[in-house]
C-alpha cells in the first residue's frame, strides 16, 4: 500500500512517516525545498516536492502517482502575518484536494489533521462541559479559523474524497517546540501562568495522535470527525509541576498574572515579530488560546468507532518528553 504524507519534516508529520515505515507502507513524504529532513533520515522513506499554493503544480508532481492512502498533516500553527493561515491552512488544503479530484486519484482514504481549536472558547461556564461533535464551532484564532474552513471544504467534497477529519487537543511530545518554551523557562527556574479562574486543559502525546491516524485510515467512518486527547482533564499547573518534577526539582519563581497582562505581553510579540520578521509564539492567537479556559472533549466516538485506546497520560508522556530534550541537548 502505498502513503502519501504532508507535512512530513513537521512535528507530527515526521512520527506519521516513522510510523507508516513501521507498519510497511510504501511511504512518501511531501516536502519543501526548504524542509529539513532531519528526521527523516530512514533511506525506504521516498520524498515528493509539492507546493500547496499552487494546484497547477500539485497536478503536475502528483502525476504518474497512485496513492491509496494520504494524511494531510501539513499547515501552520504561527505565522507573522494573519492572511497567512487562510494562504497556507486553507487554500492549499484546497489546492491539494482539487489536484487530487483532477488526477482522478483513487484513494481509499483522506485522514486530515485539524485542530480541537475549531471550537474556541465555548462552554466556558463553571462546571465544564466537553466539547462535542454536535457543538457549533466558534473559533478565536486565525489559526482555527483556517482549519475549520479547510474543514468545510471537505464537507463539500463528502461525495468525492473518502476523508476523516481528527481534531486533537494540545499535542505534545519530542520534537515539539511550543511547550518546549515551558521546559526551557522551568530550568531557567521560572514558571509564569495568567488568569484566576479555574482552566481545565486537554492534552494528546503525539504517538496517541500517530495511533489514531492509523485506526483512522482503517476502520473509520467516512466523513467522520473525531476529538483526540489523553482521556484525561488536566488543572493549569499540573503540566509545569510535571516538567519541573522530570528537570530534577530545580528552584523556581511562580508568577501568576491576570489575563490583562499576557495581553500586553502577547502585544508587543505580534508588534515585534512583525518588525524583525521572526515567528514568535507570543502572539495574538496565542492570547486567544492561553486565555481559553475549557479545554475538555468527548474522544468516545474515536474509542468506540476507531478503537483508540490512548498508551500516554500526562506523567508518563512528559517523562518521554524531557529525557528527549536532555539526551538531544534542547536541555
Amino acid at each position: 500500500m502505498k502513503i502519501l504524507i504532508t507535512g512530513a519534516s513537521g512535528f507530527i508529520g515526521s512520527f506519521i512517516v516513522e510510523e507508516a515505515i513501521n507498519r510497511g507502507f510504501d511511504t512518501w513524504a511531501a516536502v519543501r525545498k526548504s524542509s529539513s529532513k532531519a528526521y527523516l533520515q530512514d533511506e525506504r522513506i521516498n520524498f515528493i516536492e509539492l507546493n500547496l499554493s499552487s494546484k497547477a503544480q500539485l497536478v503536475e508532481q502528483l502525476r504518474g502517482h497512485n496513492f491509496d492512502y494520504v494524511v494531510h498533516a501539513a499547515g501552520v500553527t504561527k505565522c507573522i502575518n494573519k492572511q497567512d493561515f487562510a494562504r497556507i491552512n486553507t487554500e492549499g488544503t484546497k489546492n491539494f484536494i482539487d489536484a487530487l479530484l483532477e488526477l482522478q486519484m483513487p484513494l481509499k482514504r483522506f485522514v486530515f489533521v485539524s485542530s480541537l481549536s475549531i471550537f474556541g472558547a465555548i462552554k466556558e461556564q463553571q462546571p465544564y462541559d466537553e466539547i462535542r461533535e454536535s457543538d457549533t464551532p466558534m473559533p478565536n484564532t486565525a489559526y482555527g479559523e483556517s482549519k475549520l474552513a479547510a474543514e468545510q471544504y471537505l464537507d463539500q467534497m463528502a461525495s468525492r474524497v473518502p476523508y476523516i477529519i481528527l481534531r486533537p487537543t494540545g499535542v505534545y511530545g519530542p520534537r515539539e517546540k511550543d511547550y518546549f518554551i515551558m521546559a526551557k523557562s522551568i530550568k531557567q527556574h521560572s514558571d509564569f501562568a495568567v488568569g484566576y479562574k479555574r482552566q481545565d486543559i486537554t492534552f494528546v502525546y503525539v504517538r496517541d495522535v500517530v495511533k489514531a491516524v492509523f485506526l483512522a485510515l482503517y476502520k473509520g467512518k467516512n466523513g467522520r470527525k473525531y476529538f483526540l486527547s489523553d482521556g484525561n482533564v488536566y488543572q493549569s499547573e499540573t503540566f509545569s509541576n510535571l516538567i519541573h518534577e522530570e528537570l530534577g526539582r530545580p528552584w523556581w519563581i511562580r508568577i501568576k498574572a491576570p489575563i490583562w497582562v499576557l495581553r500586553v505581553v502577547t502585544f508587543f510579540g505580534e508588534y515585534i515579530g512583525r518588525i524583525t520578521g521572526k515567528v514568535t509564539a507570543l502572539n495574538n492567537d496565542k492570547y486567544n488560546i492561553l486565555r481559553q479556559r475549557n479545554w475538555r472533549c468527548d474522544i468516545q466516538p474515536a474509542i468506540s468507532e476507531l478503537g483508540y485506546k490512548p498508551e500516554y497520560d500526562l506523567q508518563r508522556g512528559v517523562k518521554e518528553t524531557i529525557k528527549w530534550y536532555k539526551d538531544n541537548k534542547w536541555l
